[in-house]
């Protein structure tokens, strides 16, 4: 199973974590759909986001007791050649046994264009970056999603769930 995670963070220090499970790239649809709301989730901090995210993130993947091949996080699993971003905390976090790709959808000041991919007709990349899996094969993945718009079908749907998940 692969599992595409997204976040919403509230003004009440509260954040609203969903999880879409699916078994093929190409999937149009969900498998399942797994939500959980976090307390006393911590400030955002400039530089460490993966301080305030990766506990949101953990926090839903305990609700998930199936093996998963990948997880997609929107966010960036390397800013720049070495610097870690929460997509390379993630991993270490797992005991780098699961793959991770991390798509962003606003540039780094230090991102290479080899992480650039263009879906449908946009003329803005998103931003793919990974660790466990190799970034040709990675950019393959999510290019190959479900959707003819510049963000996937399912990734969208991660970033709307979460969305409605405290409303």
């Amino acid at each position: 199973m692969i599992l595409a995670i997204d976040v919403d963070y509230r003004e009440n220090a509260k954040a609203s974590v969903a999880g879409i499970l699916f078994e093929n790239w190409q999937d149009k649809e969900p498998k399942e759909i797994i939500t959980t709301v976090v307390e006393d989730v911590s400030e955002y901090q400039s530089g460490q986001f993966y301080k305030r995210e990766l506990p949101c993130i953990l926090a839903l993947l305990d609700k998930i007791d199936i093996e998963l091949s990948y997880i997609v996080v929107d966010g960036y699993v390397f800013l720049g050649e070495s610097k870690k971003g929460l997509g390379a905390y993630l991993y270490d976090a797992l005991d780098t046994k699961i793959p991770i790709i991390g798509v962003a959808k606003s540039p780094f000041r230090d991102i290479s264009s080899d992480s650039f991919i263009y879906r449908g007709e946009s003329k803005k990349p998103l931003f793919i970056t990974s660790i466990g899996i190799e970034l040709d094969k990675a950019k393959e993945a999510i290019g190959n999603m479900y959707g003819k718009f510049r963000i996937p079908f399912l990734l969208k749907e991660a970033d709307r769930v979460c969305r409605l998940n405290m409303e």
